[in-house]
């Protein structure tokens, strides 16, 4: 069953940020768009090229005014150690979300169960709390941070132009269609 349009459930679970633990719940999410980037496990292999991907991005999408929650199945402390022990994850500047109730896993449907961890899910989720849009990879395949800020900002413009569709490989700036005017100007 699709997700798309789907309200996140309330939750709150704690976080690690730069050098500081904090807790963070459903309020905090709402008003500004947010990332939540599931992956498996702290202290692995594909997950902190995946982080630091998304850090070297970071100043663009809280320019277009999202926020980013990685999120795995691990405590806020093991998140903690991780950073301590990293110079890949020493620097991230957005929250680590800890889950290790898979309470957030199990609210965006990508817990796996038998290995107590998450599948690799990105979900995009607007300032009303709402999935606009997502996708799961399996484990053993890393994403692409520039391709899920441009995804941000095609829901985002979308979002503002109702009226307007994002065609392939639509960046901000370029050519948008207008299905009820341009399918009637190509009969």
């Amino acid at each position: 069953m699709s997700m798309i349009n789907r309200e996140i459930d309330d939750f709150s679970v704690q976080a690690f940020c730069q050098d500081e633990f904090a807790t963070v719940t459903k309020d905090d999410v709402l008003g500004h768009w947010s990332v939540f980037f599931f992956y498996p496990a702290d202290f692995t292999f594909v997950c902190p090229t995946e982080l630091e991907d998304l850090a070297a991005l970071y100043d663009q999408f809280k320019a277009a005014d999202c926020e980013i929650y990685s999120v795995s199945c691990d405590t806020h402390f093991a998140h903690k150690a991780w950073h301590d022990a990293s110079e890949n994850i020493k620097n991230l500047p957005y929250p680590m979300l800890a889950d290790p109730t898979h309470k957030l896993a199990d609210i965006f449907d990508v817990y796996i169960e038998d290995e107590g961890v998450a599948e690799r899910g990105s979900f995009i989720v607007n300032p009303e709390g709402r999935i606009v849009c997502y996708e799961v990879n399996a484990g053993n395949i890393g994403r692409n941070a520039a391709e899920l800020l441009r995804r941000v900002q095609a829901s985002q413009f979308v979002a503002e132009h109702g009226d307007s569709v994002c065609p392939a490989r639509w960046v901000p700036g370029s050519e948008v269609l207008h299905p009820g005017i341009d399918l009637v100007g190509k009969l």
